[in-house]
């Protein structure tokens, strides 16, 4: 009897899946334990195995098609059975309706209600999740342009998630035959990116009923025709080649086209975009063009001086948010709104923590933070604490018996977490090269997703910028965040007399659902005993 094998969840926070790669086809003999595809989740592109024996008799969803947990994936089952019942019925209607717009159909699944049909060897490429947390994303950059032959493995665009710009690549090989999305524009994960296929292939069809999930700017709104998507292939053909013979860095709207290291570089050392020659593919500003550049002495660099604004007149220049500006906003906002916070001041004794790290950074080839001393005390003073360590459900609490420390690092878009993970087994020396090089990642936008998630507590500290205190919003779905103020010089009472001393002021905010008053300051003791007497944490 023929089985119906459905999209699996393949994470605890899954609620749909991309289907990567098929590694058999209709028609194939299938063993149990036979991987039969790659699907993308939320996190990772993982190998998905069958538990049952027979013959792959039907495919839901192609490669590239997106559906939800428990839609309809594969049928197996014996050789020549018919499966017209389970196609019929409500699991393939469901399919239908909860995959992608354009769905390529396989013999069996040819009904009057598939509007769109592709033709053989065409691949629809949807815009891809490149971060937990994506919803959306922007093209920077093409790297091809339309009759480009793509090999499987080819950078074809680079895109700005939430969290970083990042190349995309094709997992398919053949001509590009239509792109969905201008540089700049944006569009929902699984809205229409391009169409791969053999060359000449006809796929206005395709193009015309995807249902584009864009949101165009306004000036794009405002005109009738929409030729982004509904331009006919051979014309957008000629439209999209023609200004790429002109060796150049910018379109006729202004757009410079650069990488984003080049841009980096070029906003670090103050140098106009504009002013450079492109040595990259079409005159695309690369990396060595900014390190080769000589600034032009001419009136031109009167265009570098900021602009005069008369006195009492009101001015103000718009900067667009970005994808990381969104998360930020979405997640701190749920964060605030959802988790009842509550904070607890503390003031801390510096004086033996200054004289442990000046001792301990004494040693050859060896340099640890003040920062570096708090992720460890915290990382021990969790271990003691585990409910701060929590994690909170409707039904449960989780007390996290794994210690994986947040630590916040300011980036030019916003902020960034990565986790140092098991963070109580780690010496001071390798939590400081830890943070040290997850802190160069994110500044560089090369942090890894797997190096900004699990994290079970987080550090935030702006003591390096003079602040004393602050208060943080928890990082959910922590716990709890400790923010670290700036050690502060100042007269303190010590056996009844006034000394001069230093003292660092730290503000933890818990999550009222898992954390009582008692609890949080429970463990603020504990942290205190680490801080003020340092040479604890080595025992």
């Amino acid at each position: 009897m023929a089985e119906v094998i459905n999209m699996p969840r393949l994470s605890d926070t899954m609620e749909e899946g991309t289907v990567a790669s098929w590694l058999k086809k209709v028609g194939d003999k299938i063993e149990e334990g036979d991987i039969l595809a790659e699907i993308e989740t939320d996190k990772a592109t993982m190998e998905f195995e069958s538990f049952n024996e027979g013959f792959l008799l039907h495919i839901g969803i192609e490669e590239g098609g997106t559906a939800k947990v428990d839609t309809l994936l594969a049928i197996i089952g014996e050789e020549g059975e018919d499966i017209s019942d389970l196609l019929n019925g409500s699991d393939s209607e469901e399919v239908k309706e909860d995959s992608i717009d354009v769905v390529a159909v396989s013999e069996a699944e040819e009904s009057s209600e598939s509007e769109v049909g592709l033709p053989e060897g065409v691949i629809v490429v949807t815009m891809p999740r490149l971060s937990d947390t994506m919803e959306e994303g922007t093209v920077a950059t093409w790297l091809k342009n339309i009759g480009d032959a793509i090999e499987e493995g080819d950078i074809l665009a680079e895109i700005e998630t939430d969290k970083a710009t990042m190349e995309f690549e094709s997992f398919q090989s053949g001509t590009l035959l239509y792109i969905g999305l201008n540089e700049g524009d944006s569009a929902k994960v699984d809205a229409l990116l391009a169409i791969i296929g053999p060359a000449g292939t006809d796929i206005s069809n395709i193009a015309k009923n995807f249902k584009v999930g864009v949101e165009a700017p306004e000036d794009v709104k405002s005109e009738p025709k929409k030729e982004t998507h509904k331009v006919n292939l051979p014309k957008e053909s000629e439209s999209v080649s023609k200004p790429t013979v002109v060796v150049t860095t910018s379109t006729s709207n202004g757009r410079i086209f650069a990488s984003p290291l080049a841009k980096k570089m070029a906003e670090e050392k103050g140098i106009n975009l504009a002013q450079v020659n492109g040595s990259g593919e079409n005159g695309r500003i690369v990396k060595k063009d900014i390190e080769n550049f000589t600034p032009l002495v001419s009136t031109q660099s009167s265009a570098l001086v900021a602009k005069f604004v008369p006195s009492g007149q009101e001015d103000f220049d718009e900067v667009p948010n970005s994808n990381m500006r969104k998360a930020i906003a979405k997640n701190l906002a749920k964060s605030k709104f959802s988790a009842p916070h509550y904070y607890l001041n503390v003031e801390f004794d510096m004086e033996n923590a200054m004289a442990f790290r000046g001792q301990y950074n004494s040693l050859p080839d060896t340099k640890i933070s003040y920062n570096d001393m708090i992720v460890k005390a915290c990382s021990l003073a969790l271990r003691q604490h585990p409910q701060v360590n929590s994690q909170w459900f409707d039904d449960r609490m989780q007390l996290n018996n794994h210690v994986h420390i947040g630590v916040a690092v300011a980036v030019p878009d916003g902020l960034l977490v990565p986790v140092v993970k098991f963070a109580n087994e780690q010496s001071l020396t390798q939590i400081g090269a830890a943070v040290k090089e997850y802190a160069g990642k994110a500044r560089n936008k090369k942090l890894a997703l797997d190096e900004m998630e699990g994290s079970t507590f987080t550090i935030s500290n702006l003591g390096m910028f003079g602040i004393e205190s602050f208060t943080s919003i928890i990082n959910q779905p922590n716990s709890a965040i400790l923010s670290v103020g700036a050690i502060v010089s100042k007269p303190v009472v010590k056996d009844g007399a006034v000394v001069p001393g230093n003292t660092m002021k730290l503000t933890l905010a818990c999550d009222h659902r898992t954390v009582d008053g008692a609890t949080g300051s429970l463990f603020l003791q504990t942290l205190k005993g680490y801080i003020e007497n340092p040479v604890t944490m080595l025992v």
